[in-house]
């Protein structure tokens, strides 16, 4: 700025927005009430998301098992996909279960 001095430099203002930086309480109570309304959907959703890679997963790999369900030529052609997740995906189908499993 042409008004300035030469060694005084502009303050920069932190990034934050001014909607971040006061919150009230009406807000908060709006974040937990959403919080909890929402909690079951998304739990509903991260299980359903589970069973589809289990049955993914059973129809690519199903030959690791004994269960032979895809021809190898496509179960090789969606292998680069499920390489990643084999090893724990072996070891969750190969666990022993408990009545306690269920509940959650």
């Amino acid at each position: 700025m042409f008004f300035m001095k030469k060694k005084e430099k502009p303050k920069e203002e932190l990034a934050i927005p001014k909607e971040e930086k006061k919150e009230g309480l009406f807000s908060q109570v709006k974040g937990m009430l959403y919080g909890a309304a929402v909690h079951g959907v998304t739990r509903h959703a991260l299980k359903t998301r589970m069973y589809f890679e289990h049955m993914f997963m059973l129809i690519t790999l199903g030959d690791l098992l004994g269960i032979p369900i895809l021809p190898p030529y496509y179960s090789l052609r969606i292998l680069p996909y499920v390489v990643p997740q084999i090893k724990t995906w072996k070891r969750r189908m190969l666990k022993e279960r408990d009545l306690t499993d269920i509940m959650y």
